[in-house]
């Protein structure tokens, strides 16, 4: 996937140093290097962190080793630049109980790194066995845990939280008129997936401009329709329909991992 999506060079530069030392030091091979958040997801701040999330392999005896391993790698943000990423085993683990975060990952318009071919396979894997309604409640946890902060700080919403109801919420709505289809990450893409009335569309147009002149923590106008939106979308995960796990899923996520680390 192409790089649609402009990073400061000199911002770039710097994580792809980073990204270097984290292997060195960590002494793992990168899957795949990509850029999540608002910058990837099409509202970023003008100060924005740069969420940069990777995926690894380890060598094979670290898999076989007694001790257990920490399957998380992280390193404390500095300047805006947050740097983690997950074992592949504990990507693909994810995957078998419908966790969409993997999938965004890799739908990413942003990549540091070359994808290891694996990765394509990962994606066909996640698409032969996507579990519509098992999405559905995943981005439905991830808007009411946003939206019971939306008030902490007093009675405005920081725009940035909107956001972040706002982006599961039509998430939701999107499986709900296409449960074939995974939803976009980006969030126009979302939006027309989503098949949003115009004037709502105009609204969350507006949010984008003002978050791109907003610092994170800015508030925005309360935004009744939108509110309603997110708050009937949030409570129809159900409405959503399911598709079963076959019993070939677990058996080819298994497959996958062991092509990694005993080729």
């Amino acid at each position: 996937m192409s790089d649609s999506v402009s990073i400061d060079p000199v911002v770039r530069a710097e994580i792809d140093s980073r990204l270097a030392k984290v292997a060195s030091e960590e002494g793992v091979r990168y899957l795949m290097a990509v850029e999540s958040g608002s910058r990837a997801w099409g509202f970023p701040s003008p100060d924005s962190d740069y969420d940069v999330r990777f995926l690894y392999v380890r060598p094979r005896r670290d898999y076989l080793a007694l001790g257990k391993m920490r399957d998380v790698i992280e390193r404390p943000i500095v300047d805006e630049i947050d740097l983690s990423g997950w074992d592949v085993r504990k990507a693909l683990g994810l995957m078998l109980k419908h966790n969409a975060v993997v999938s965004e990952w890799i739908e990413s318009p942003i990549r540091y790194l070359a994808d290891d071919p694996i990765i394509s396979e990962i994606a066909a894997l996640a698409n032969r066995h996507f579990n519509p309604r098992g999405y559905a409640r995943h981005y439905a946890s991830l808007g009411k845990g946003t939206v019971a902060r939306w008030f902490e700080d007093g009675e405005e919403i920081p725009v940035k939280r909107y956001f972040y109801a706002l982006r599961p919420a039509f998430s939701i709505r999107a499986l709900r008129a296409n449960p074939d289809q995974r939803p976009p990450m980006e969030m126009q893409a979302l939006m027309e997936a989503c098949d949003l009335p115009p004037s709502l569309v105009k609204q969350v147009q507006e949010l984008i401009a003002l978050k791109a002149t907003t610092k994170e923590k800015g508030n925005a106008a309360r935004r009744p329709e939108l509110e309603q939106l997110v708050h009937t979308e949030l409570a129809r995960a159900d409405d959503v329909p399911e598709r079963l796990d076959p019993d070939s899923f677990k058996q080819e996520a298994e497959d996958l991992f062991l092509k990694l680390v005993d080729p």
